[in-house]
């Protein structure tokens, strides 16, 4: 399984009450096939996946098997958790909710301390739906789990045989240089750094999955047009579009301005869940004042 272009890692959405609500999927899902993304990547760090709980995450599993099929999407159900029960249950909902792959990051609390750990616990994971392909999910940033990826990839697939590749989101390019050697290449390494997309492409990756596709999928997609035109100077006016807008919303607080971003955009998915914080009404308009000084809404629209 090798997955090209982009995949949206897209928000949860949830009522003002921080309830969650899976009648806003629908709107998602038909902005991002309208928008040319060609996959989703549903309930990982963009999706607050430790925020919600397993039934909560479940229902958005269902809700995203329908709205997916319905709008061509390939659609990647994330099953991280932090204990063995929850997880096998969030694999059988993908399985149940017809997710074309899984995903998982590592557990945040208890932590594999070494490569082996971490392919005994994937293993358990996955034999719950064995011919669900599998990506590990390597975010370092946030699981605090950093290991070998190339050497998880070189042993895993004796024990995890439905192991397809990896969404990377990690800094150590000559780490995903090293992945993409593996096997003579035969994994499927899907870049995970929006702001670094060209570089991903430069590597290799013909596939990402990024958070920022939801809100500016135009951008990426000449990013990639310009790339496989040879057309290195354009890309690189894109990507520099890309960090500029990025910047900004880190700026605010990256997801839950993300999320007040998408309601300007006509697709509201909702509040981020506490412990996030989320933008006053004055941020809010300073935020769209900022992202309309630099053009942002021309370029996606």
């Amino acid at each position: 399984m090798k997955l090209t272009g982009l995949i949206a890692a897209p928000h949860t959405p949830c009522n003002a009450d921080y309830s969650l609500n899976t009648e806003a999927v629908a709107k998602q899902a038909k902005h991002l096939a309208d928008t040319g993304v060609k996959g989703v990547f549903v309930g990982g760090t963009t999706g607050e996946c430790h925020s919600y709980s397993t039934e909560e995450r479940i229902r958005l599993f269902k809700a995203w098997g329908s709205e997916a099929k319905a709008n061509g999407l390939i659609n990647i159900a994330h099953v991280g958790h932090n204990n063995l029960p929850d997880a096998q249950a969030l694999v059988e909902a993908a399985q149940t909710s017809e997710a074309e792959a899984i995903g998982a990051m590592a557990p945040t609390f208890f932590k594999p301390a070494s490569v082996d750990e971490l392919i005994d616990w994937f293993a358990l994971l996955t034999k719950v739906a064995p011919q669900l392909p599998f990506y590990f999910y390597d975010i370092p940033s946030m699981t605090g789990v950093s290991l070998d990826t190339a050497d998880f990839l070189r042993r895993g697939r004796e024990r995890i045989p439905s192991l397809v590749g990896v969404k990377f989101t990690n800094p150590d390019q000559d780490l995903l240089n090293e992945c993409m050697q593996v096997e003579d290449g035969a994994f499927d390494l899907l870049f995970g750094t929006d702001e670094k997309l060209l570089e991903g492409l430069e590597l290799g990756c013909r596939g990402a999955v990024g958070s920022s596709y939801n809100v500016a999928a135009p951008i990426y997609r000449k990013i990639i047009q310009s790339f496989g035109e040879g057309d290195l100077a354009t890309a690189k006016q894109h990507q520099e579009h890309s960090v500029k807008f990025i910047d900004i919303l880190y700026k605010y607080g990256y997801l839950p301005a993300t999320k007040a971003l998408l309601e300007m955009l006509g697709v509201p998915c909702g509040p981020a869940r506490p412990p996030l914080g989320n933008l006053t009404e004055s941020a809010r308009a300073s935020l769209k004042k900022e992202l309309g000084e630099i053009g942002f809404f021309d370029w996606v629209s």
